[in-house]
């Protein structure tokens, strides 16, 4: 039996909603408590959190360089925003790196782990690109069969996701104007008629002495009537 003491000012009927909405903002209280930094500050969200479905559409990328003598496997899974709708776009969600090298186990744990986050963090992650894709071994990079220099597996890693990223729609694909394109066809044509290639680097389909491109990483950069233009990408240092 409870006695109350005190003057009653006011009552309320508690209803089974009443219930419910109390232990759901109780609920979102607690979340937001385990959300607190070591340091006190409280986490600001950029972005809506994404809960991870149970199916994610994904598509795995093979690595294999001249470095270790296995290749790596990249498997990047993709969440659909908006889906039936007219703003249904395709997100990368989550990246997986699988291989039987396991000398770069501890790195590969901690570079998935952390784009991924930045993934589910959405906004402009085409910054991820260009970062991966500056990073130099120390122990020096590896031609790929073409005649594209890889100055890192990272910076390999980061090509992969453009790769993916423009797959997707998420970045653009790089494209030549149907003009410059021309040219360079034949320009090519004239400079392989004039200069036999005998034996071209790394089975390029470049002439033999082609520089490297800054641009793109091929070794395709030739000299064109006095300028220096590659016959991969099409850049040039006249414009």
């Amino acid at each position: 039996m409870i006695k109350i003491e005190k003057h009653i000012a006011k009552y309320r009927v508690e209803k089974p909603a009443d219930v419910a909405e109390a232990a759901a903002r109780a609920a979102e209280r607690k979340a937001d408590a385990a959300e607190i930094r070591r340091d006190g500050g409280k986490v600001i969200r950029l972005t809506e959190k994404l809960e991870r479905p149970e199916v994610l559409i994904g598509s795995t990328y093979k690595i294999k360089t001249p470095v270790s003598d296995h290749a790596m496997y990249v498997t990047i899974n993709d969440i659909i925003l908006n889906e039936g709708t007219e703003h249904e776009q395709r997100r990368p969600f989550e990246v997986f790196i699988n291989s039987k090298n396991l000398d770069h186990f501890q790195w590969i744990v901690a570079l998935t782990r952390i784009i991924s986050a930045v993934f589910r963090k959405g906004g402009d992650i085409s910054f991820l690109v260009d970062e991966l894709k500056s990073v130099f071994d120390p122990r020096g990079g590896y031609w790929q069969p073409g005649g594209r220099f890889m100055p890192s597996i990272i910076a390999e890693l980061g090509y992969v996701i453009e790769k993916h990223l423009q797959t997707i729609g998420v970045m653009p694909r790089p494209e030549m104007d149907e003009h410059r394109a021309a040219m360079i066809k034949q320009k090519k044509e004239e400079y392989d008629a004039r200069n036999k290639q005998q034996d071209a680097f790394s089975r390029s389909h470049f002439p033999e002495g082609a520089q490297l491109c800054p641009k793109c990483s091929t070794a395709a950069v030739i000299m064109m009537d006095g300028c220096m233009t590659c016959l991969s990408c099409g850049d040039s240092k006249c414009g």
